[in-house]
């Protein structure tokens, strides 16, 4: 393989992750746009954006499993292709449920593609250095990737309608195919592993109620009742594809894996960042939409810092892992992300500047951390199992982009719920419009001018209040778990140290 096709193969795969990344995001910017479009409800709100990534979610395992069985390339140009079609569906989708359907049909794309990704770059780069090198620019794209996602959908909601958001993936597809089929070399995959078809349906019903559970719980006017059951029913599939998984001889998931301390110290900290990043951009999106009356377009803008931190970070950040090594890149950058989170609040009213500045320590944090979890996670598993240790660390992170949806957001709702007080004149207000700023501002067009204008100031307020306490929250989140981390390298460092 020669250094000029090496290198092609790498940008070949980060196109192809990098269309991946973007869709979970590209519909902040435009969700507000769309949903009036289409007249989606809350429900169909959610699962428009969460469908994507609980879906992709879902199937890696199983995605995983069968690239190490029948070869990374065919699952790779597959899933390219399920990715084309399923674009061209979501943009012209007439309602919001062919739309849902459209992107759960993205969703399985992505999820052929994923795995192959890393696993293609395991095969490809044989030097250690190159392959860090080479994982800390997967890993840039894929946080930077996430976090140019309203700023995409903001650029192009300028001048076309909501569709052009999925759209754009179609040229794109067509152009990378054929480069794809040229230079990817064939390998031959292990005939022996097993795919799980019960296995990968448990999983997949297990997140779906799990997350759904979830994003229930926040709302106020949730039935306690349904919710216990979502999360109970969730836990118990879970559980049971565990179980499955452990009697199997040839598993989609060796749990052993996670007996190594790197390994599964790179798993949280994917599921955390992921959580983090994801879910604060959507609540961030929203506010300076709703709050602050910004464009999609101007929205993007003001993100931009995140992108382009998390772009510089990754590679420089691949760099520096043969030197300190993995635990250490991924508790610093946990504690730069908490560190961009807290000083955003702190920032707020007083600074542009450090508000911006803020974002991009967030950035750099995110692409760190990213980086760190891919490497811990891909090189501490065996070459048979790359598929699979791909595709654990990529549930990893759409796992953690879906729970950074559903939990923050359930914070978001709950926080608003609390902090919401109605004006004097507003009775009967729906639950929906003390839940979220959407709907509250919806209903605040439906009362008399000047009652109108209170209702609409209150909703912006409590939107706020929710608003820095759920950063707050997700700050100390990544925090502890930068302190656990580390805290688990010193261990490990002291171990070593007893063994000699």
């Amino acid at each position: 393989m020669s250094l000029s096709n090496r290198w092609l193969i790498l940008v070949i795969v980060s196109i192809a992750l990098f269309l991946i990344v973007v869709d979970m995001t590209i519909l902040y910017t435009a969700l507000p746009r769309l949903t009036q479009a289409l007249g989606a409800s809350g429900a169909q709100r959610l699962w428009i954006v969460s469908a994507y990534p609980l879906v992709v979610a879902s199937l890696l395992p199983a995605a995983g499993a069968l690239g190490d069985k029948y070869g990374h390339k065919p699952m790779f140009l597959a899933g390219l292709a399920v990715f084309g079609l399923a674009s061209l569906a979501a943009a012209y989708a007439p309602a919001p449920v062919p739309l849902i359907g459209a992107r759960a049909t993205l969703a399985v794309g992505a999820a052929l593609m994923m795995p192959a990704t890393l696993a293609i770059i395991r095969h490809e780069f044989a030097d250690p250095d190159e392959r860090s090198l080479a994982i800390g620019i997967w890993a840039a794209v894929a946080s930077g990737g996430a976090a140019f996602g309203p700023l995409a959908g903001g650029a192009l909601l300028e001048h076309f309608w909501w569709g052009s958001v999925f759209l754009v993936n179609v040229p794109i597809v067509l152009a990378t195919l054929p480069l794809a089929w040229l230079a990817i070399a064939r390998r031959p995959g292990n005939r022996d592993q097993a795919w799980d078809l019960p296995g990968s349906i448990l999983v997949m019903l297990g997140l779906l109620c799990l997350t759904y559970g979830i994003k229930e719980a926040g709302r106020p006017s949730a039935p306690l009742p349904g919710v216990l059951i979502a999360l109970a029913l969730g836990a118990v599939l879970l559980a049971a594809f565990a179980r499955r998984q452990l009697r199997l001889a040839s598993p989609m998931i060796d749990f052993r894996l996670f007996r190594n301390r790197v390994f599964s110290s790179g798993a949280v900290a994917a599921v955390v960042a992921a959580m983090a990043l994801i879910g604060a951009e959507l609540i961030l999106s929203q506010r300076m939409q709703l709050v602050h009356g910004l464009s999609p377009w101007e929205t993007g803008l003001y993100i931009l810092p995140i992108p382009l931190a998390s772009l510089v970070a990754g590679p420089a950040a691949g760099i520096a892992m043969r030197r300190l090594g993995a635990p250490a890149i991924i508790g610093a950058g946990l504690a730069a992300s908490a560190l961009g989170l807290a000083g955003y609040i702190g920032a707020l009213g007083h600074s542009l500047g450090i508000e911006l500045a803020c974002l991009a320590v967030l950035g750099l944090g995110v692409g760190a951390t990213m980086t760190g979890a891919s490497s811990a996670m891909l090189l501490s598993a065996p070459a048979e199992r790359v598929g699979m240790a791909a595709s654990i660390e990529e549930v990893s992170y759409e796992l953690g982009g879906a729970l950074g949806i559903a939990a923050l957001g359930s914070l978001m709702a709950l926080l608003h719920g609390h902090a919401f007080v109605a004006p004097p004149g507003a009775s009967g207000v729906p639950a929906a419009a003390r839940e979220n700023l959407d709907d509250a501002l919806h209903y605040a067009r439906s009362l008399p001018e000047g009652l109108s204008a209170q209702f609409a100031g209150a909703a912006r307020d409590a939107f706020e209040t929710a608003f820095n306490g759920t950063f707050l929250t997700a700050a100390a989140l990544l925090a502890v778990t930068a302190a656990a981390v580390l805290l688990m390298q010193q261990r490990q460092i002291g171990r070593l140290r007893r063994d000699d």
